[in-house]
C-alpha cells in the first residue's frame, strides 16, 4: 500500500522540491515556524527573517529577541517561536553544522531532541532535509492521509511501517514527504475527497 500511494502521487504531482529554503539554517527555522501554523505565514516570517538580515545563526543568535519577535510576527505563537529559534540559532553558532551533521542518524536525533521547540517531527525534518539522512517524516498530513486508509499507530509506529516499506534514501523520503504536503494542500485542506489519492488507491485495490 506505501509503495503504490507513492508511485500514484508521484503519477499526479510529478517531482516536489521539499523543503524549500535557501540554506540549511533557513529550512530549520522554518520547521519551528510552521508548527501549528500555516505555511503562507512561515514564508512571511522568513521574508520578514531576511530583510532583517537575522537568517544565519550568527546574526540571529545576536539579535535582540525583539527584534526577532518583529520579524516572524506573521507566524502564530511569535514569541514562544522566537526564543525556540533564537537558542537553535546559539547552538548552532557554538557547533558548527557540518561537525553536527556528521553524527549517525540516532546520535543526531537525540542531540536535536535536547533543542527547546523540537519535537519528533520537527527533529525528523532537520535529519531529512538539513542533514540528509534517510529519516521519513511523520506529520498531520501523512496521519490523516493513512488513517482513512485504515493505518493508524503512534508516531514512532508509522515511522518504522514507511521505513520497512521504502527504499532508505533521503531523496526518496524527502519526494514522499512532500507529495503528501502538496496533496493535504490541495485536497484534505478543502475536504476534496472524492478527487483524492485515497479514493484512487481504494478503486484500484478494489475496496
Amino acid at each position: 500500500m506505501i509503495k503504490t500511494i507513492y508511485e500514484l502521487l508521484v503519477e499526479e504531482f510529478g517531482e516536489v522540491r521539499w523543503w524549500p529554503s535557501d540554506s540549511d539554517f533557513e529550512m530549520i527555522t522554518g520547521a519551528i515556524l510552521t508548527q501549528r501554523t500555516r505555511w503562507e505565514n512561515v514564508e512571511a516570517a522568513i521574508a520578514g527573517l531576511k530583510r532583517a538580515g537575522l537568517m544565519s545563526p550568527e546574526a540571529m543568535s545576536r539579535a535582540s529577541s525583539g527584534s526577532i519577535e518583529d520579524a516572524i510576527r506573521p507566524v502564530g505563537f511569535y514569541r514562544q517561536k522566537a526564543r525556540y529559534i533564537k537558542g537553535i540559532a546559539g547552538y548552532f553558532s557554538d557547533h558548527p553544522m557540518k561537525d553536527v551533521f556528521s553524527l549517525p542518524e540516532g546520535p543526531l536525533r537525540a542531540e536535536m531532541l535536547k533543542l527547546r521547540g523540537v519535537g519528533k517531527e520537527t527533529a525528523d525534518c532537520i535529519l531529512l532535509y538539513a542533514a540528509r539522512k534517510p529519516v521519513f517524516v511523520i506529520d498531520a498530513y501523512t496521519k490523516r492521509m493513512f488513517g482513512c486508509l485504515g493505518m493508524e499507530g503512534d508516531y514512532d509506529a508509522l515511522q518504522d511501517a514507511f521505513e520497512g516499506s521504502m527504499e532508505k534514501d533521503p531523496y526518496v523520503y524527502g519526494q514522499y514527504h512532500g507529495l503528501i504536503v502538496e496533496h493535504g494542500k490541495r485536497y484534505c485542506n478543502k475536504k476534496r475527497c472524492e478527487d483524492c489519492v485515497v479514493k484512487r488507491y481504494k478503486n484500484i485495490a478494489g475496496h
